[in-house]
């Protein structure tokens, strides 16, 4: 039996529904890894070619994403990346330390041997990364260690609380560098809490995250503090 056209538009709306989600989960999660700098222009052509779909799922992205704060419209096809200036960039560092701390502290408990393998294989792609000046593959690595640790604090409802202010801070990650890497911040931070994880210590490994998230900030609110007005 043929379908009727009645059918074939609501599955063909259903298809176009689950494109456009795809393609805001794919934008999201480059946002959210510092794959753009801020000041970044990106239009629907751009957006539509770099995930690999037609313009209407890439608008759809966009205007959700424009909608989260994460990107701003300057015309009306295209967006930027925004800047983050010294107060937003402070509010959300303190939302952070009492978010990711506590997910920190809750996960050390749960860590495996296997868990402390992913984060030390994670850790080596990192630091290949800063050595070798790619400072957008440790980025996207970063995102992976940081949120091994928050998953296994079994608090589905915490991790979707801080997932949005790295969605807000993920481009301004990018100011971290290359200070970041010449003086190993990062690189310290993640083998204390390597290490915390391993011996099962939740205020240890809460105390690494929180130290890795204060060193973070102090750089970018120089960067933002020496950026010229917008």
């Amino acid at each position: 039996m043929n379908a009727s056209p009645e059918t074939g538009g609501i599955e063909l709306g259903k298809q176009q529904v689950r494109l456009g989600d795809i393609a805001y989960e794919k934008l999201k999660e480059r946002l959210i890894r510092g794959a753009f700098e801020p000041g970044h222009k990106l239009t629907v052509r751009a957006a539509a070619q770099a995930l690999q779909v037609s313009s209407t799922p890439a608008r759809d992205a966009i205007n959700r994403l424009a909608l989260e704060g994460a990107l701003v419209y300057t015309g009306a096809k295209t967006v930027i990346v925004p800047y983050l200036d010294a107060r937003a960039l402070e509010e959300i560092t303190l939302i952070r330390l009492a978010l990711e701390g506590l997910a920190a502290e809750r996960a050390a408990m749960h860590g495996t041997a296997q868990t402390i393998l992913e984060l030390e294989t994670i850790q080596v792609l990192i630091n290949a990364a800063l050595d070798e000046g790619r400072y957008t593959d440790a980025l996207w690595h970063n995102k992976e260690f940081h949120f091994l640790i928050y998953r296994l604090s079994g608090m589905p409802h915490l991790l979707s609380l801080i997932e949005p202010l790295w969605l807000r801070i993920g481009a301004s990650f990018n100011n971290l560098y290359p200070e970041f890497a010449e003086a190993k911040y990062g690189v310290h931070n993640h083998h204390a809490a390597i290490e915390a994880m391993g011996e099962r210590d939740g205020s240890s490994l809460r105390a690494a995250i929180e130290s890795d998230i204060r060193d973070g900030f102090r750089r970018l609110k120089k960067a933002a503090q020496s950026a010229p007005a917008r």
